[in-house]
């Protein structure tokens, strides 16, 4: 069973990551690069009216600390881009069909509902609280964010679970609230106050591209690894 779940979830990843990076390539990359644009230019801005201490490359978005390396922009940070996407599927496809594995019978369409969970969990719950962000945005700090992150994701997973799987009333209405709580708390805001150097034209088309790319990325993912799961599982007990 174990070997079934990791050749699904290996050639689950591959097919989303390769197709996931070629809808960001189209309409969130694009989307990056011009808000990296804007933040360069504040950068310049402010180290030219500086004259206390030589300006600085730190690239953080209000994490500090952190190294500021980057992989070259055109084929290399396209390819590490691609790379991380399929990693990213393959661990969301363990998670899938490990699901499916304890669901038993499942179709590519029931593998789209299980790709809309996942989308729901990992993804739009977070971001009514996160919504994605682009470089030279205003962020709170960053274990805050995580924190409150895993919170919403943990919160979801286990309202839904409530929703879908208990029988008694009284325990969906309890899901429901588990879902809604992290968002009753707020999630954590910056510190500081002052405008950002992104138009918000920006910032609400990358919002919009981040989430529908997303959510294509989290169908594709539960409908291939459905149908890839049932299909090996089929040869395995024919064999």
């Amino acid at each position: 069973m174990f070997s079934r779940i990791l050749i699904t979830a290996v050639i689950s990843g591959i097919v989303a990551g390769i197709a996931f990076t070629g809808l960001q390539a189209f309409k969130v990359m694009p989307l990056i690069w011009q808000a990296e644009t804007y933040e360069s230019a504040s950068e310049n801005v402010a180290s030219g009216h500086s004259h206390a201490a030589p300006a600085t490359s730190a690239h953080s978005h209000g994490d500090e600390g952190h190294d500021s390396w980057g992989p070259a922009d055109g084929v290399e940070r396209v390819a590490f881009t691609l790379l991380a996407n399929v990693l990213i599927g393959i661990g969301f496809a363990l998670l899938l069909c490990a699901a499916f594995a304890l669901y038993g019978q499942v179709d590519w369409r029931k593998g789209l509902i299980w790709g809309f969970l996942g989308y729901t969990i990992f993804q739009l719950a977070p971001a009514f609280g996160l919504p994605p962000e682009l470089p030279g945005m205003r962020s709170a700090p960053f274990n805050d964010r995580q924190i409150w992150w895993v919170a919403t994701v943990a919160a979801t997973a286990g309202g839904l679970a409530l929703i879908f799987l208990a029988k008694q009333g009284i325990w969906k209405a309890v899901g429901i609230a588990l879902i809604a709580l992290p968002h009753m708390i707020g999630a954590p805001h910056p510190h500081f106050d002052g405008p950002s150097v992104l138009p918000a034209e920006l910032a609400a088309s990358f919002v919009s591209a981040s989430l529908i790319t997303n959510l294509l990325f989290w169908l594709l993912l539960g409908g291939v690894s459905a149908w890839s799961f049932r299909y090996i599982s089929v040869r395995a007990e024919t064999a």
